[in-house]
């Protein structure tokens, strides 16, 4: 063997302690790895990087949108994310393969399940409590449509990316529920404690200097953002357009 194959064959990921000599292909750009030429595999392994999608929208919904509930729901998945930190540095279990070369931390409770979990868990009290204020027009039933579609969605991906993580040996079974009921239970936790606490004090903290300089803003008593603000840009553009017509025929 020539020193160039040694070279390629010792870079070649294998899953130690498995006993079937697997050989593992990394999505590039990530730590997540899939069996070489298994699809299902790879197909859940690029599930498996939705709560970095996820993280990556609510960095963009606070950049360009600065609701303060948005920007409490994030603060809430990076308590989940610390919360599970800490629960698998204290039961230090392992990971059922090992993957010391890329990926050194323990397995109990998955992370992964945790903070899909605590995700789909929030958005369904969110539409059930908060978004409960529905007439019986028919623009209505199309939003409870829309918003029974979301749930669906959040819990079916939540769902693979908990038996990803199953599939690809990131963690076993006990691993992934224990991270799903503790990210359900902080999920139900940090949304009551938004609700009820938190929430009540947002028109408060819009009035101070340091949320009018970064232009946050809160959206609670407004059934609907999308619609308003679509009304809102709508109205101000034709009051603008008639301002500029009128200062032209001057």
């Amino acid at each position: 063997m020539s020193t160039v194959e040694a070279m390629l064959a010792a870079e070649q990921t294998t899953c130690p302690g498995s006993g079937l000599g697997t050989e593992w292909q990394p999505i590039t750009l990530t730590l997540v790895e899939y069996p070489k030429g298994d699809l299902i595999g790879k197909l859940l392994a690029w599930i498996s990087l939705a709560p970095l999608g996820i993280g990556a929208g609510f960095v963009a919904l606070i950049l360009f949108r600065r609701d303060l509930h948005t920007i409490v729901f994030f603060a809430g998945t990076l308590v989940n994310e610390c919360i599970n930190m800490i629960l698998k540095h204290w039961i230090q279990e392992p990971r059922p393969v090992s993957r010391a070369q890329i990926w050194n931390e323990y397995g109990m409770p998955s992370s992964h399940s945790q903070f899909m979990c605590f995700f789909a868990t929030y958005v369904l009290l969110f539409i059930f409590i908060r978004l409960h204020h529905m007439n019986n027009s028919s623009s209505a039933r199309i939003e409870r449509i829309v918003r029974l579609l979301m749930l669906a969605i959040c819990w079916v991906a939540a769902f693979l990316v908990c038996f990803g993580r199953v599939y690809l040996l990131y963690h076993t079974v006990r691993q992934v529920m224990i991270g799903a009921l503790v990210g359900t239970v902080t999920g139900g936790l940090w949304f009551a404690l938004t609700h009820c606490v938190l929430t009540p004090y947002f028109p408060m903290v819009v009035t101070w200097r340091i949320s009018e300089l970064f232009l946050l803003r809160d959206t609670t008593l407004i059934p609907n953002v999308l619609w308003f603000e679509y009304t809102a840009t709508r109205q101000e553009a034709r009051a603008r357009a008639r301002k500029l017509v009128s200062m032209k025929s001057q």
